[in-house]
């Protein structure tokens, strides 16, 4: 074995929730400048955001505890990409429609309408070969 693997400061703390202001008193190698008195001692204490005593998955309810807004920030990026996105879909269909609106007034110029397509005609069919033919 190693000598000094295991750290020397390992002692008694306690551990207290912020959101119910429950004490754990355990031991821990954990450094800390606040002190609490518990049982006629004075003990290091550790505070925590969220423990067993407040945990969803121990407590069985969905409480939303964001210390540092996490949720916050999440929520008003989506928001702004959802207003981006709409923003881009909106410009896209204004510019659609002006080009829609300027092709209308060139036809209406000009003395023929100009179309996309051919007019079909007879001429303008080929007859469709079968893919078997037929047995006689």
């Amino acid at each position: 074995m190693r000598k000094d693997l295991h750290p020397n400061n390992y002692r008694t703390v306690v551990f207290q929730d912020l959101n119910d202001n429950t004490t754990f008193i355990t031991k821990s190698t954990a450094a800390s400048t606040e002190t609490i008195d518990i049982d006629g001692q004075t003990l290091p204490l550790i505070k925590v955001h969220i423990s067993s005593a407040t945990h969803p998955f121990y407590t069985g309810k969905e409480k939303l505890v964001d210390i540092e807004g996490r949720v916050d920030k999440f929520k008003a990026r989506q928001e702004a990409a959802v207003k981006k996105r709409t923003a881009l879909i909106n410009k896209a269909k204004k510019s659609m429609k002006k080009s829609d609106n300027k092709q209308d007034a060139v036809q209406k110029i000009g003395t023929k309408s100009i179309s996309k397509r051919p007019a079909s005609t007879a001429a303008n069919k080929k007859p469709i070969k079968p893919l078997v033919e037929k047995a006689s």
